[in-house]
C-alpha cells in the first residue's frame, strides 16, 4: 500500500497512519469534508480473506454474524472472540463470490487474528489469507456518493450494504457525512485515487477515524486485544451481533452478559476541553483521580479539538471526568444503546 500513496505524495507517519500536505488556504482536513468532499487511503485498515468449501460453515462456528446474512448485498457487522467472551478482533463481513468471504478490519488484528483461526481451520476445506495486495480508499462528503458512483461505475449501496463490479466492491459506513469505502486491486489504487482528486480533496486517514468516532464505531486494536466484551464497544446495539444464531466460541459469555444485563462498562462519545490528543488507553478519571475507563479512540475535530470513543464504567455518579488534565464532556450517540439484530438490519438498510 505504501508505494501507491507515496506516489500520490502522501506520507505515512506510522504503521495505520497516513498524511497528505494541505493547500496553503487550509489548515485542517477535517474541516474540507465538512465543507466538501474528501478522499483518503484508509491504511489503517487490512483485509483477511477466508475461502474454500467450508468457509461458510467455519466462520459460522468462530463469528457474532450469521453467516448467511452476508449474501453480497448486507455485509454484516461481525466480532471474533475468545472462550472468555473477549474480542480478538472486530470487523464487517463481505461475501466476494461463491466459498469466498471477506473480513475488513484494523490491520494490526489480520495476522493475529489469521493465527488464530488456523487452529480451527485444520479441520475444514477452507483457507486464509492475508490481502496485501488490496487497497482501500475512503470517500467523504456532499459529492462522496456520485463520485463512487462515477468512479466505480456501481450504485452506491445503502449503509453496511456492499455493491461489487468486477474485482472492487463498494461499502457504505454511516457518517456526519455520505461516506464511500472502496476495495480494489492495488496495481489500480493510484489511478483510481488520482481521478477521484480531481473533484475530492485528498487528506489523511485521520478524517476518516474522526467520522468513524463521531457516529460512535470504534474498530479495535492491539492496544485493546483480548480485554473487552463485545457490549463494551457497543456492539449489539450496531448490528454487530447475532442472538438468533447458534453456538459459535464465546458466544455463551456475550449471551449471559445481554440476558442478565452484566455489562458494567460500555462505549461513550465525548469531546475534550484542550487541543491535546491522548494516546489509546488513556485512562479516564473521576475528580479523585480514580480511573473509570480508557480511550479506545481519539482524533482532533475540524475545530481542533479532541473528540474521542472511550469504555467507560456504567456508574451514575461517577462526576466530573477527565483525561490527561482535560476534562471530558459527553456528547450524545447517534444511536440507542439497545440490541439492534442483523436480521433486521439486513431486511431494513
Amino acid at each position: 500500500m505504501s508505494d501507491w500513496i507515496a506516489a500520490l505524495g502522501g506520507r505515512r507517519t506510522s504503521d495505520d497512519r497516513v498524511e497528505f500536505p494541505p493547500p496553503p488556504e487550509e489548515t485542517n482536513p477535517a474541516r474540507q469534508a465538512l465543507e466538501g468532499t474528501v478522499v483518503a487511503p484508509l491504511a489503517h485498515l487490512g483485509i483477511l480473506d477466508v475461502t474454500g468449501a467450508d468457509a461458510a460453515r467455519f466462520l459460522q462456528g468462530q463469528t457474532s454474524a450469521q453467516v448467511d446474512l452476508a449474501d453480497g448485498d448486507f455485509a454484516p457487522l461481525t466480532c471474533f472472540c475468545t472462550p472468555k467472551g473477549r474480542m480478538l478482533a472486530n470487523a464487517q463481513l463481505l461475501r466476494v463470490g461463491p466459498d469466498h468471504y471477506r473480513l475488513l478490519m484494523h490491520r494490526g488484528l489480520v495476522e493475529p487474528l489469521a493465527t488464530h483461526l488456523k487452529k480451527f481451520a485444520a479441520f475444514y476445506k477452507v483457507e486464509l489469507r492475508a490481502r496485501e495486495d488490496l487497497a482501500l480508499i475512503g470517500l467523504i462528503g456532499r459529492e462522496a456518493l456520485a463520485l463512487g458512483e462515477v468512479r466505480f461505475d456501481a450504485v452506491p449501496p445503502a449503509v453496511w450494504h456492499q455493491v461489487s463490479q468486477g474485482d472492487t466492491q463498494l461499502l457504505a459506513h454511516p457518517g456526519t457525512r455520505p461516506r464511500l469505502l472502496a476495495c480494489l486491486p492495488s496495481e489500480r489504487a493510484a489511478e483510481a485515487f488520482g481521478q477521484l482528486t480531481a473533484q475530492a480533496a485528498p487528506v489523511g486517514n485521520a478524517v476518516w477515524c474522526l467520522h468513524d468516532i463521531q457516529v460512535g464505531l470504534a474498530w479495535l486494536t492491539p492496544h485493546h486485544q483480548d480485554a473487552l466484551l463485545p457490549q463494551m464497544l457497543n456492539w449489539e446495539a450496531l448490528g454487530g451481533i447475532s442472538f438468533k444464531k447458534g453456538c459459535y466460541t464465546g458466544q455463551e459469555v456475550v449471551a449471559r452478559a445481554h440476558f442478565r444485563g452484566q455489562v458494567k462498562k460500555r462505549l461513550v462519545r465525548a469531546q475534550l476541553e484542550g487541543d491535546s490528543l491522548p494516546a489509546l488507553g488513556a485512562a479516564v478519571t473521576d475528580a479523585n483521580g480514580k480511573s473509570l475507563g480508557e480511550v479506545v479512540a481519539a482524533e482532533l475535530d475540524a475545530y481542533g479539538q479532541p473528540e474521542i470513543l472511550a469504555v467507560v464504567s456504567q456508574k451514575e455518579d461517577a462526576g466530573p471526568l477527565q483525561v490527561d488534565g482535560q476534562q471530558l464532556k459527553r456528547l450524545k450517540l447517534p444511536y440507542p444503546i439497545e440490541r439492534l439484530d442483523p436480521e433486521q438490519l439486513a431486511t431494513t438498510g
